[in-house]
């Protein structure tokens, strides 16, 4: 398990109560580095969508702990926030949620010469998705998969 992996597992373990009792689901929890700066990310969301004072009451709670744990070598910036419409799906129960929904799939490598694709999600497995486009099904192993996320429809 890399460090990152380890500070995102050990972040997720602190977070997940503090959301729950909240009332709300944790999404996701990243830890990255951009612009030369490292962020501690947790999404989070309820029915209806989450507010600002909701982020700032986990976030509140989440940042004591983790200063009691300091588990985390390096400076970084915690933030903690909606995942927003137009989500990432990443865990199963993301899959879940979103059969029959619109989605959008970008590849890691050209598919018949095109590497972006939207239809709705019509099935998923361990290795596989399944959206259908214009009446014809189409199948992608994960490991194609660059980024799969919620389509946003105006």
């Amino acid at each position: 398990m890399s460090r990152r992996e380890e500070y995102e597992h050990r972040a997720e373990k602190l977070l997940s109560p503090i959301v729950e009792e909240q009332g709300f689901e944790l999404v996701d929890v990243e830890y990255v580095k951009e612009a030369g700066n490292w962020y501690l990310r947790g999404y989070i969301d309820k029915p209806g969508g989450i507010t600002v004072n909701d982020c700032e009451a986990v976030s509140r709670v989440f940042s004591d702990r983790l200063d009691e744990e300091d588990f985390i070598e390096d400076s970084y910036v915690m933030e903690i926030s909606s995942p927003g419409l137009d989500r990432p799906l990443k865990k199963e129960k993301d899959f879940a949620r979103s059969v029959g929904k619109a989605v959008e799939i970008r590849t890691y490598r050209p598919i018949e010469k095109q590497k972006e694709f939207c239809g709705v999600l019509t099935a998923y497995d361990s290795n596989s998705v399944t959206i259908e486009t214009e009446g014809k099904e189409q199948i992608f192993e994960k490991k194609e998969i660059a980024l799969i996320r919620l389509a946003v429809e105006f």
